[in-house]
């Protein structure tokens, strides 16, 4: 079966792409749906392409959700997390006409050969597509290593990635953009529940393949003695912060009835703690940002008809909602997608050679100024250096898998600041977020480690130290203009690190 001879789905097709040239099977049994970012089993672009090209074809569907233990820093914060939205789908996985097959590995290299078992008998091979970490060259690896069509479906954002056109210097810049384009598809949501309603015919997975790679036993997993026994790093403890779909439905509902109003200002105040904290559910794919958009949309009232005609680039009033849901969109949909727009086009989004000319030029210039502190990599890991609010800040990620939005800043300007050249504070800047963040490994995140230096923003006068041009920040300046005596008590050194 050709691709053109493969039946539409309600998916637009700028959403969709071919990994492989590969035919479809016209023989195969079922769809497979190979879950790598877009961890639930709502509002999916690719379970609805997927299980609405199951229907048409009068096959199964078969959900493969698996959890390897080799990716780059696999802790058990992370799995525990991943875990727990497992935990999630398995549940809701009942009540749906599909396949659910969770696994995870326990022996490092024991999922080899899976995914092409499990493909043998398929018609189509359907996954998320995901522009940063490790995943686009692992769909890359799949595509050759498959004999079947693989499609990678875009559900990352309320605008598809293929219609970012080019880089964006700045968010003003991006906005603009945004502001002319989004109109034609703020329409386009995904299915709130694609294969409900839709009579498929049951798949049973061969016994042979389960005896090899036997379904996840998610509840024991969860357990300490069950995540113990798993091969990632167990230095990195689980946080409170409860992974899955069912958890990020209710931190969304939380957010809209206690911490919206206001947002704008109280966001940026650390005593408040304001903040979404939606971002971990957002990155492992526990929550869609078209999720997120729909319950604000309805709180707000609102309507398409409400969005203002001419595109101006500005963060207020385009959308026409309400001051504190334009503010939390414009880091939602503007400077989220500005940076899955910019780890789409280009490979370098962790690294030094990513940021723009004019940054690493005034940078360079400035390498060799003296730093007032000079810290190493552990002394930044353990938070001892002789900034409180700093190490307040590092203590929070330590301890919760985050840190509040406005200090992120901070603490990125002053690994800056105390590093012995900027190449080496963004790696370390890069590693601290993606080995102890909930939301690291994430567009969203490269986005802010880069914005620290530089990326995103325009040159500042006047010129200083060790920052030449790049916007400067200081804990003193900001303990004036924001609360932060709580916080500084909160993530004391009392318990240690």
């Amino acid at each position: 079966m050709l691709a053109e001879d493969m039946p539409k789905t309600s998916v637009d097709s700028i959403r969709i792409k071919n990994i492989n040239n590969l035919p479809f099977n016209p023989e195969g049994t079922h769809v497979l749906y190979w879950m790598v970012s877009a961890r639930r089993l709502t509002c999916n672009f690719a379970l609805q392409h997927a299980a609405e090209t199951a229907r048409h074809l009068d096959v199964g569907l078969v959900v493969y959700e698996p959890l390897r233990s080799d990716y780059p820093y696999a802790s058990a914060r992370l799995h525990r997390f991943i875990l727990q939205g497992m935990a999630d789908n398995f549940v809701r996985a009942r009540s749906l006409p599909l396949t659910y097959y969770p696994w995870v590995e326990t022996v490092r290299g024991g999922g080899a050969g899976l995914l092409e078992k499990l493909a043998e008998k398929a018609c189509l091979v359907v996954t998320d597509e995901f522009p940063a970490f490790f995943l686009p060259q692992l769909l890359k690896t799949a595509g050759e290593n498959l004999a079947t069509r693989l499609q990678s479906v875009d559900g990352n954002g309320l605008l598809p990635l293929q219609l970012i056109d080019r880089e964006y210097p700045s968010a003003y810049a991006f906005r603009r953009f945004l502001q002319r384009a989004l109109p034609a598809f703020i329409d386009d949501l995904p299915q709130e529940d694609p294969p409900a309603r839709m009579p498929l015919p049951e798949v049973v997975l061969d016994d042979d393949l389960l005896r090899k790679w036997p379904a996840a036993d998610l509840t024991v997993l969860q357990r300490p003695e069950g995540l113990q026994a798993l091969p990632v790093d167990h230095r990195i403890e689980p946080v409170d912060q409860v992974g899955g779909s069912t958890a990020a439905a209710l931190r969304l509902g939380e957010f809209l009835e206690a911490d919206l109003d206001g947002y704008a200002v109280r966001r940026n105040i650390p005593d408040l703690d304001c903040t979404s904290r939606l971002s971990a559910y957002l990155h492992f794919g526990h929550l869609s940002a078209a999720q997120v958009f729909s319950a604000l949309a309805e709180r707000e009232g609102w309507t398409a008809q409400c969005l203002g005609a001419q595109p101006s680039g500005k963060r207020n009033g385009w959308w026409g909602m309400s001051a504190a849901a334009e503010a939390f969109l414009d880091e939602l949909v503007t400077w989220r997608e500005l940076g899955y727009g910019f780890c789409a086009r280009r490979s370098d989004y962790a690294e030094y050679s990513g940021l723009p000319e004019w940054a690493r030029v005034t940078l360079e210039r400035h390498a060799r100024d003296e730093r007032p502190q000079r810290y190493d990599y552990e002394d930044f890991r353990q938070a001892r250096t002789h900034d409180p609010l700093w190490n307040a800040a590092q203590r929070q990620l330590l301890r919760e898998g985050r840190i509040h939005g406005y200090l992120r800043m901070l603490w990125g300007k002053k690994i800056l600041e105390w590093s012995a050249s900027p190449q080496q504070a963004m790696e370390m800047m890069v590693d601290l977020n993606d080995r102890y963040a909930l939301d690291g490994r994430d567009p969203n995140a490269y986005n802010g480690i880069g914005w620290c230096l530089g990326r995103f923003d325009r040159p500042w006068g006047p010129e200083r130290p060790i920052f030449g041009k790049v916007r400067y920040m200081s804990s003193q300046n900001t303990a004036r203009k924001v609360a932060v005596k709580k916080y500084l008590e909160h993530y004391s050194d009392e318990d240690g690190c």
